[in-house]
């Protein structure tokens, strides 16, 4: 047999439910793996070794029990998972990759981690995140930076840059991850895998981050389509003071089966230029685009190249909204600076925000959104681009002492996944191409509002067409 970590989730599930491995041996091949690699990589701030045990035991029962009655267990029963260190784990440190909140235990689960709880998966631990997951990169002064598992001078990019890291390095066989400007879709670029940001209300918020911007999302990381398909399945459905609720599935469909099935014929739209001013496509990102259209084509489906001028006035919208929500964060007036300069340059920033502004930024996201419903997606089934304008950045290339040039600097290198932030849409990063380097570089399909399904199958056509097996980082 393969070394554990190398079989795919979808593999491993396979494995426990037909009694070859036990969720034990996988909790613990894990465990030891986190031991000899997480301080070179950083990816986990708090490590759950006793709850995950306890955890893949009652996981061992519960199979041995479902032997015993004939009874059906889910898709991912005592399957690992990194969870962000954004949300609440009952009775774990809860640090928001924050120094003033390093020693905040969480009093209760989120909503999403119910869902992984009842899905039957095995939390391995809490994985780093910048501030607040403000900025698209994983370094905060709660200690050592997250590293790219390509290359450990390199960052894993961000804000769920933690949990990318510990799937690509074999740390866990699933990540959860948030995106409010793409931070899921950045670190699955720079760390080769698939990060699916979902549908605005797709996965519920709550009970106590509901997000009244809508921007952010939960949503997985995964080494392939089918094993993000089955986790988002498991995050997915409303759940009670829901603001938002995407329109379900087709009934009796899973997002699983929609990774097996092949899509219709499809015409899709291929933006490559950045949506942001002053902006330049890196070549290694183009090449990944243009083969990406080739695997389109040569699957029988149509691209038609558009362009999209870059709006600033769409840029100026989230920026405002953006630092409003970093204003809203609760902070004790003496904890203030223990925040990072460029937490505390957003957070000045929201509050000369006004109301009015505030609601006109809000609008701003409404129009574009509703754009897209009446011109794109009128005509077009997906939209193309690259995932991020160059290569992963280098660890303290963004992180240090001027924050406006920061915030320049990141809108530059992520023009194009904030997009999907602000219409509530769909959108998937792909791992199809590595450069001259050896490193990722990912390619982003987005679709119409509640339409995962069609987004899954097209991606996991894709996969079969780049052809396998993929690379593998050094330390893997």
């Amino acid at each position: 047999m393969s070394e554990l970590h190398e079989l795919t989730a979808a593999e491993q599930a396979a494995a426990i439910q037909a009694g070859a491995v036990s969720p034990v041996e996988f909790t613990a091949h894990y465990l030891d793996r986190i031991d000899a690699l997480n301080p070179s990589v950083g990816a986990f701030t708090t490590v759950m070794a006793e709850q995950a045990l306890d955890r893949a035991r009652q996981a061992e029962k519960e199979l041995a029990a479902a032997f015993r009655e004939g009874a059906e267990l889910s898709a991912l029963h005592g399957v690992t998972i990194a969870v962000k260190d954004l949300v609440q784990v009952e009775d774990v440190r809860w640090t928001l990759g924050s120094a003033a909140f390093a020693d905040q235990v969480a009093d209760m689960d989120d909503h999403v981690v119910t869902r992984l709880r009842e899905a039957g998966t095995v939390l391995l631990g809490k994985t780093n995140t910048p501030e607040f997951a403000l900025p698209c990169y994983t370094e905060n002064k709660l200690g050592p930076p997250t590293r790219n598992p390509w290359d450990l001078d390199r960052s894993p990019g961000g804000s769920s840059g933690g949990s990318a890291a510990a799937v690509a390095a074999g740390l866990a066989a699933l990540g959860h991850g948030t995106d409010a400007g793409g931070s899921i879709r950045i670190p699955a670029s720079a760390c080769g895998l698939v990060g699916f940001k979902p549908s605005r209300g797709r996965v519920s918020n709550g009970p106590v981050d509901h997000d009244v911007t809508g921007l952010s999302v939960h949503g997985p990381l995964a080494r392939t389509v089918a094993d993000a398909a089955v986790l988002l399945d498991a995050m997915s459905g409303p759940m009670p003071g829901d603001v938002y609720t995407a329109p379900p599935l087709a009934e009796g469909e899973t997002l699983l089966a929609c990774a097996l099935k092949e899509p219709k014929r499809l015409r899709i739209a291929g933006l490559p230029g950045p949506m942001v001013p002053d902006t330049t496509l890196h070549p290694d990102c183009e090449t990944a685009y243009r083969k990406t259209v080739q695997l389109l084509e040569d699957a029988g489906h149509q691209v038609e190249e558009l362009e999209m001028p870059p709006d600033p006035d769409v840029v100026e919208a989230f920026e405002r909204v953006w630092a409003v929500a970093a204003a809203g964060r609760q902070v004790d007036e003496e904890d203030e600076p223990l925040l990072t300069p460029f937490t505390r340059y957003l957070r000045e920033k929201g509050r000369q925000v006004t109301g009015l502004e505030f609601a006109a930024g809000l609008a701003t996201f409404r129009g574009l959104g509703q754009l897209f419903a009446d011109v794109f997606f009128a005509s077009y089934d997906a939209v193309l681009t690259p995932t991020l304008s160059r290569p992963p950045a280098m660890i303290g290339e963004f992180y240090g002492e001027d924050p406006a040039a920061e915030f320049d600097a990141m809108a530059t290198f992520m023009p194009y996944t904030p997009l999907y932030n602000i219409t509530g849409l769909p959108a998937v990063s792909l791992p199809l191409h590595w450069n001259a380097d050896g490193l990722p570089i990912g390619v982003m399909l987005g679709g119409r509002y509640g339409d995962e399904a069609t987004l899954i199958s097209l991606a996991a056509q894709l996969e079969v067409a780049a052809g396998q097996p993929r690379p593998r980082p050094g330390l893997w």
